[in-house]
């Protein structure tokens, strides 16, 4: 697998739920849509494919020269139940390889980290909503939906907002927070980046903090440790100093 496509377990299984058409109509909706707005998203799912047809493709190729060598010729049949059980060993092995591989990238570059994020991620908790006015109605009624974790309400109420101000930071932090939490880590980056980018900024502590949070979960440890460096929460520097052990 190209090592600047990390790839956590819980995105691995996300895929493959795809490939095997195994998703829910909604799901398959979100997932295609990400599909076709995520180039880096796209290449993880292409590569998923090949080593998945890798598998399928040597376990094919393998039945094929078990059935020829189950044809008759010269061998004796003491010989051929031998060669048979030969080539399905053969088979499994060519396949474990390819899962081994995909598991154990997974595991040394993924899981200490995952296990890193978890432990320090809790989603923002959002804005009080007792203050909301008429103007910001449509706001505030998506923010009582982010804070009952309905995130995807959340995020379709805020979008068209979000498109009227595109550089509106309240906007951009919430939407990030809300795509953090549903698990969709490179989408939430670019939301939280451009909080980071910002002069001035109330939300530019956390997104900094959520951010490298983000690049922690997608194995960008580098990026990770440049990004909680710029926010003083207590947790960040507890974050770098297991990232240094």
């Amino acid at each position: 697998m190209n090592p600047n496509y990390n790839i956590t377990q819980e995105e691995l299984e996300y895929i493959e739920r795809y490939i095997n058409n195994n998703m829910t109509p909604d799901e398959l909706t979100g997932f295609e849509e990400k599909l076709n707005n995520n180039p880096d998203f796209k290449n993880q799912v292409e590569e998923i494919k090949t080593l998945l047809l890798g598998i399928e493709t040597q376990a094919l190729t393998e039945k094929i020269e078990t059935f020829h060598n189950e044809l008759p010729d010269t061998k004796s049949p003491m010989e051929q139940p031998s060669k048979v059980r030969h080539l399905d060993f053969r088979k499994w092995v060519a396949a474990a390889a390819v899962i081994i591989a995909v598991g154990s990238f997974w595991f040394f570059n993924g899981n200490s980290n995952s296990k890193l994020y978890s432990k320090y991620y809790a989603p923002d908790p959002g804005l009080p909503t007792t203050m909301s006015t008429q103007d910001n109605f449509v706001f505030y009624d998506a923010m009582v939906n982010y804070k009952r974790q309905d995130y995807q309400l959340a995020i379709n109420k805020w979008q068209p907002l979000l498109t009227n101000k595109p550089e509106n930071d309240t906007l951009n932090y919430f939407m990030g927070s809300a795509y953090l939490a549903k698990g969709e880590t490179t989408t939430a980056i670019s939301y939280l980046e451009k909080v980071t980018e910002l002069k001035e900024s109330a939300f530019k502590n956390d997104a900094f903090y959520y951010l490298g949070l983000a690049y922690l979960k997608n194995n960008k440890i580098e990026l990770a440790k440049e990004t909680l460096k710029q926010s003083n929460m207590a947790d960040s520097k507890t974050i770098l100093s297991e990232l240094e052990d």
